[in-house]
């Protein structure tokens, strides 16, 4: 079985001049990260890759999560999650060494959240900072497809 985080970075500065890109965390937006990290800790969640945007905000969240779960590996990093389309992100995913049974990817919406519907039909909200896990039943992530996922919880910032 493989498992999927979908993960939407933390809430972001509004009315930024700065390019979409270089826009970072608020003060909320990293205890709320910190929060949810937390929740997947209480759940005992495992986590054998973090995949993030390079975006800023993106970047952020991921170092929190890594930072809360004691994680060393390298944290990678994939432009194409920033403003990836469908497919695109599916093939990051379905890249994936298969030692790896569960990921977390941090991105963006709408990405994030046409992902979750194709998969599995999530269509509720998907607001900043949520987690949803995905499970796959399958050994391989190139055999991911939305006939062997399941929707299995979201994780939702004070909640």
């Amino acid at each position: 079985m493989k498992t999927l985080y979908l993960m939407r970075h933390g809430q972001k500065e509004l009315n930024s001049s700065k390019d979409d890109f270089d826009i970072k965390l608020t003060t909320n937006g990293i205890k709320d990260i910190e929060d949810i990290s937390n929740k997947l800790l209480e759940d005992k969640v495992q986590v054998d890759l973090i995949a993030s945007s390079p975006a800023l905000r993106a970047k952020e969240t991921a170092q929190i999560l890594a930072n809360k779960f004691a994680y060393k590996k390298p944290i990678i990093y994939n432009e194409v999650i920033y403003q990836a389309f469908l497919n695109e992100l599916h093939e990051i995913i379905t890249y994936t060494y298969d030692t790896v049974d569960s990921m977390i990817l941090v991105g963006h919406n709408p990405s994030l959240a046409i992902l979750a519907l194709n998969y599995c039909g999530y269509k509720d909200k998907f607001d900043m900072g949520y987690v949803i896990r995905i499970d796959f039943n399958c050994d391989s992530w190139i055999d991911i497809s939305k006939d062997n996922a399941e929707f299995k919880k979201v994780y939702k910032i004070g909640k």
